[in-house]
């Protein structure tokens, strides 16, 4: 049974929810020197000992009072178990929360804390059993029983977050990966902000096979719109725009070749080059085909990303070395490309100096930089 809470206790409560541990206990201590025989002030206060300071056997001790009061008082069992494990008596929690299910068969809270708890508690048993390796049977064994528990907290409270977070961490322990995309889905139809669930959603579109850079930022910038303080998605994100960079690299690349072949650098054996130097006309043309390339390939693109994507394009470049590193070499290559074309060259020799020396920095980072976002 759970008793009310006197005015004092209620204001001590708001004060720890602030994070005011310090006066939620002056405040508690005064009440319990009232009333040494509030169930809740002591329940109350062990919550402020596992707060700031993580002092399991000072918890330990407000609960035992508590208890001594109320045997069955759900909150103060349920605190129990906590000052347990912040006083590394992980393994008795068991046999709390299974006290706190009997006392409260129809109560969901219980069965999703001891599934949150029980597989670990079954590891740990196993380890110190098997000379520190825990047994695959048991691990097994441990996760199906927590995952049946994890599904009857679920039915007992189908619109509380932490059974499904609960059921969702035994899905991905278990390796059921459909189970788990399933309960991120459930996880958001209840609160579609929620972070964890949100970032892990929004990776799985973003990775899927076939989804381009720009599809993956946009995505990601839409998740950060509804959870803005995610580093998850920001990394997500940070990402994608780096992906789209090394896309301006390939723009760059590829105008170097046209470059080389308006030149005449590539004839064919038996192929009579073309004469040197190119007439300013065609030195002209060979412009056309290049800006072409940038028009659609990057500035067009560019355009219809989000404004987030674009924002966050900007300020990866100058958060992070390797952007910057292959924005240079797409620079250097477009700056060689230019000088092939532009420069009335009377032999090859330079030309093809200033096509390897364009394609060899981009080419001989490739193979490497393609996951250094950082």
């Amino acid at each position: 049974m759970t008793s009310a809470m006197h005015p004092a206790t209620e204001r001590a409560d708001l004060l720890i929810d602030l994070k005011r541990y310090d006066e939620a206990r002056e405040l508690l201590a005064r009440r319990l020197a009232e009333d040494p025989q509030e169930v809740r002030a002591w329940v109350k206060l062990a919550r402020s000992h596992l707060g700031d300071q993580q002092d399991g056997v000072k918890a330990l001790e407000a609960t035992e009072r508590a208890l001594a009061l109320d045997p069955e008082d759900i909150g103060a069992l349920v605190m129990h178990a906590h000052a347990l494990r912040a006083a590394g008596r992980f393994l008795e929690t068991e046999g709390v929360l299974r006290e706190v299910i009997r006392v409260a068969p129809d109560h969901w809270h219980g069965y999703a804390l001891l599934a949150n708890w029980l597989w670990r508690i079954r590891a740990i048993r196993s380890g110190r059993a098997n000379g520190g390796q825990v047994r695959r049977e048991d691990q097994e064994a441990g996760l199906r029983e927590a995952g049946e528990l994890a599904r009857e907290a679920i039915r007992l409270g189908p619109e509380e977050v932490f059974a499904y977070e609960v059921a969702w961490l035994i899905a991905d322990m278990s390796g059921d990966r459909t189970a788990a995309d399933q309960l991120d889905e459930a996880i958001l139809r209840i609160d579609p902000q929620h972070e964890q669930a949100l970032a892990r959603r929004t990776k799985r579109a973003a990775t899927a096979p076939g989804v381009k850079a720009a599809e993956a930022a946009t995505l990601y910038a839409d998740a950060l719109a509804a959870a803005p303080d995610s580093a998850p998605m920001q990394r997500g994100l940070d990402e994608a725009s780096y992906r789209l960079l090394r896309g301006v690299r390939w723009l760059a690349l590829l105008c170097l070749a046209l470059a080389g072949v308006g030149v005449g650098l590539f004839a064919a054996e038996g192929e009579t080059p073309r004469e040197l130097p190119l007439p300013l006309g065609q030195r002209l043309w060979d412009l056309v085909p290049m800006a072409v390339v940038w028009a659609l390939g990057a500035l067009l693109r560019y355009r219809r990303l989000r404004a987030g994507v674009r924002v966050n394009l900007g300020s990866l470049v100058r958060r992070r070395a390797w952007p910057r590193i292959v924005l240079g070499q797409a620079a250097w290559a477009m700056l060689c490309a230019l000088l092939i074309t532009q420069v009335p060259w009377t032999e090859r020799t330079v030309p093809q100096v200033l096509f390897w020396a364009g394609l060899v920095p981009a080419v001989a980072t490739m193979w490497f930089d393609r996951k250094k976002t950082g």
